[in-house]
């Protein structure tokens, strides 16, 4: 039987496995253009405050992560927020995403946000799939946005309202 996945506010006493969870996207190649693994002391700095994060669990194990980061520091943009959502390697398929995305979403509104925005690799179809299954629209490309191990890459630019 497969156990159920629980959603909490991520902390910092997470840091360790987040940063675990987020150096194999950077590993993987397909989620970021990071290229420098992060330490869990990296992490702690993404508290702050202002930003809420999310984990999934599973038998509290951390199975995903989804958290918010300024978008601009312009006041105009206090309500819009940068996201990102990864999940282990062993738990990829298996929904951890798709509710750390919609649980991110309740987080974010109950922060006062209304609206979320990232970039997605082109070719990165499952991160796609997730995003435009739980209401985020793709708007537009950018070509040749940065280059990752000398190739440039192109982002789909998604944005997800937020009925606050």
């Amino acid at each position: 039987m497969v156990r159920p996945l629980t959603i909490r506010a991520a902390t910092p006493a997470d840091a360790a496995v987040i940063a675990a969870i987020y150096n194999q996207g950077i590993a993987d190649r397909s989620a970021t253009f990071e290229t420098r693994p992060r330490s869990p002391e990296d992490v702690i700095g993404w508290f702050d405050g202002r930003h809420p994060s999310v984990v999934v669990e599973r038998e509290r194990d951390v199975l995903a992560f989804a958290s918010t980061s300024t978008y601009r520091p312009r006041a105009c943009y206090d309500g819009v927020a940068e996201f990102s959502v990864y999940v282990a390697r062993a738990a990829r398929g298996q929904g951890a995403g798709r509710a750390a995305m919609l649980a991110l979403i309740e987080v974010a509104a109950a922060a006062g946000m209304w609206k979320l925005v990232s970039r997605v690799f082109l070719e990165n179809t499952p991160s796609r799939a997730l995003l435009r299954a739980v209401g985020f629209r793709e708007v537009g490309v950018y070509a040749r946005h940065a280059q990752l191990d000398g190739v440039w890459r192109d982002v789909v630019i998604v944005e997800r309202l937020i009925d606050g």
